[in-house]
């Protein structure tokens, strides 16, 4: 299925989904050394971002999350890519400077996806094409 949304942050990026059902915090949320998300009771917690995209409604937290995401880039831990819902500031200029793909506005409701899918994102175009089928959604093509 492939989707066309709004490209945030430059760059193509093909691998596994990993779908958080709730926002993001980087600032405190993140360990920038090992991409390991460890914000207490998040449903993710444990998970590594390591390598993978990361799909989720939008981010929270600090401005400083900006920096974390630059910091996941330059430690070799950062997602592949990015899908949001609706960008917001801080997520975009930590993609942006951390050179990670990133995405928005697909018209794909987030926890319809299924982790684990294997997706292309292609920030230079706004485009998102996921392998398999999603519930109750139409592919944009």
């Amino acid at each position: 299925m492939i989707f066309r949304g709004r490209g945030i942050a430059k760059g193509v990026a093909f691998g596994e989904l990993l779908v958080s059902p709730e926002p993001i915090s980087f600032l405190s949320g993140v360990n920038p050394e090992t991409g390991e998300i460890v914000e207490k009771g998040h449903p993710l917690e444990g998970q590594d971002l390591s390598g993978r995209v990361i799909a989720f409604d939008y981010g929270k937290g600090s401005t400083v999350g900006s920096y974390v995401l630059y910091a996941l880039s330059k430690n070799g831990h950062a997602p592949l890519a990015i899908v949001n819902t609706e960008a917001e500031p801080i997520i975009a200029v930590g993609a942006i400077m951390g050179g990670i793909p990133m995405i928005d506005r697909t018209g794909v409701p987030i926890t319809q996806m299924k982790s684990g899918t294997q997706v292309t994102v292609n920030g230079d175009t706004g485009e998102f094409t996921y392998e398999g089928s999603i519930p109750g959604v139409t592919s944009k093509e």
